[in-house]
């Protein structure tokens, strides 16, 4: 017989041991197992983020200052198949309270040997890269034990003879110092860029004033330039409409005269018809019955003969 384990995602249950003597051990993560009774030992381990606030107080750093330093540490249990085996091998049994415990005891030893390194102005001026070498220094021996430094911060410096707060003092008179300096300089800076950005719009200016007096005399060229063009076109066009104009007057007193004389034609025609008709006329009462009167006579006259 039996019984199912069940962990959540934070925890991983060991499985040692088994039937006819089997040394062989199950570790399961989130899920379930299967365990015998009386021939298997279940155990269970936390995976969760413990957090750590190593401390070193009074420790003299490289040059005999005594100095207390309080950090934070997130670390956890590895979950990678090796490391979890390792993990399981160093504190398998123990508390969450005793696992933090060997690992604050880790940390609070690298941490007091990186700072018997360091200067004070060191640690003071860049705690992130005091943080971080103590970081990479303390790795190394917890993976040993898989452990995984998440992340570590310097919380607090201090110490008991007033050295940070004349540092502090100093570093105040520096930056009072340097910050006056730099309003100086930044005061001469932005006087000579003024004095050079007005320079450059009185520039910009003349420049611009230039290409729109080129613009407006090259304007007055080209306007005049068409304008004596239109002019030119304008009496071109008028001379020839006042030739065209003439010649179709021309064509106009030659179609009158052409007219004039084909009437005269017609009425010379029409004059001559008519002294014909007279003529006949003047012959038919006139001419003839005279004739005829003489014809009759000359008759009569042979006749008496």
């Amino acid at each position: 017989m039996g019984n199912i384990h069940t962990v959540g995602p934070n925890e991983a249950v060991v499985v040692s041991g088994g039937c006819c003597g089997s040394q062989k051990k199950k570790t399961v993560i989130g899920g379930w197992a299967w365990a015998w009774a009386c021939v298997t030992d279940v155990q269970k381990i936390s995976l969760e983020v413990m957090t750590l606030n190593p401390q070193c107080e009074k420790v003299e750093t490289a040059y005999g200052v005594p100095l207390s330093v309080t950090g934070v540490a997130q670390v956890k249990i590895m979950t990678k198949e090796q490391f979890l085996a390792i993990a399981c091998e160093q504190f398998l049994g123990k508390t969450t309270d005793e696992i933090s415990n060997i690992i604050l005891q880790t940390l609070e030893g690298h941490l007091r040997a990186i700072l018997g390194t360091l200067s004070v102005e060191a640690i003071y001026q860049d705690r992130v890269q005091f943080a971080q070498l103590v970081r990479d220094v303390a790795t190394t021996d917890v993976c040993r034990m898989g452990i995984e430094i998440l992340s570590f911060t310097i919380k607090d410096v201090y110490d008991d003879v007033d050295y940070l707060k004349s540092l502090g003092r100093t570093q105040t008179a520096i930056v009072k110092r340097d910050a006056a300096i730099g309003v100086a300089q930044a005061d001469r800076d932005a006087g000579i860029k003024e004095a050079e950005c007005e320079k450059e719009k009185t520039n910009v200016k003349f420049m611009a004033d230039t290409q729109v007096a080129d613009a407006e005399r090259e304007y007055k060229m080209k306007k005049a330039e068409y304008d004596k063009e239109v002019n030119t076109q304008k009496a071109q066009a008028e001379l020839a409409y006042a030739l065209q104009a003439a010649k179709q007057q021309q064509a106009i007193k030659k179609e009158e005269i052409e007219i004039q004389v084909v009437e005269r034609r017609a009425q010379i025609s029409i004059e001559e018809q008519e002294i014909k008709r007279r003529e006949k006329e003047l012959e038919a009462t006139v001419k003839s019955p005279a004739e005829a009167e003489a014809f009759k006579m000359q008759t009569l006259a042979e006749a008496d003969k």
